[in-house]
């Protein structure tokens, strides 16, 4: 925190600190130690980046679908007089802006692209669509992360099925192609035999159980 002790106080990393005199800015101060007329006067405004995580909110895609979106601004303050000047709440300003950016950049996403891209909601998108507003409170955007898209229970399991489906249908493929391969083997197997009258002879032989007693008769007979 920034200590403030008497008329002395020490605006630390990552802070700069507003001097007021009269209701008028006086000066922008600096990480350091300085002395001012009333501490009470000055503002001290943190400019490291941070983090504005947004709530999950209900968004209709564009088939008119609601899903549940949440994500996570990544922000840092580059002007202090406009965070401090032109809004009460400047990040509530950034807060909405974000939600209206999420709607207009998911108002255009069907479900199919939702289902099968994790990335289908384009987060940067969604900073360009919120950075005007940012800006004119002194604020800069500098990622968003879409971390959850959630879709009703009936269309999740309406994908289940449809993926289940496709994977038992792959199967049956692969098992009739596999019953293809070994019907065309005998086939040829058959038409070799027939070719070649030892062949067959000696087949004969291997599958005869142990102790057997073949005896083969002449054609010409």
């Amino acid at each position: 925190m920034n200590a403030v002790r008497g008329r002395r106080i020490v605006v630390r990393p990552a802070r700069l600190a507003l001097e007021y005199r009269d209701g008028t800015l006086a000066r922008v101060l600096e990480p350091g130690a300085y002395r001012v007329r009333r501490p009470e006067a000055v503002v001290l405004v943190g400019v490291a980046e941070r983090l504005i995580p947004v709530a999950p909110q209900e968004i209709l895609t564009a088939e008119s679908v609601p899903v549940r979106v949440s994500m996570t601004l990544r922000v840092k303050v580059v002007d202090p007089i406009a965070y401090t000047e032109r809004a009460v709440d400047p990040d509530a300003v950034v807060y909405l802006a974000a939600q209206i950016a999420l709607r207009e950049a998911l108002s255009g996403v069907a479900v199919d692209d939702l289902l099968r891209r994790t990335g289908a909601v384009d987060g940067e998108t969604v900073r360009r669509g919120v950075s005007a507003a940012a800006e004119e409170v002194g604020v800069q955007v500098l990622g968003v992360v879409v971390k959850d898209v959630v879709l009703p229970s009936e269309i999740r399991s309406a994908a289940i099925d449809l993926i289940t489906a496709k994977a038992r249908g792959a199967a049956r493929l692969e098992e009739a192609r596999a019953e293809t391969a070994a019907l065309r083997a005998l086939a040829n197997a058959g038409r070799m035999l027939d070719a070649s009258p030892a062949l067959a002879r000696l087949r004969m032989i291997e599958a005869a159980p142990a102790g057997a007693k073949i005896v083969f008769g002449d054609r010409e007979r």
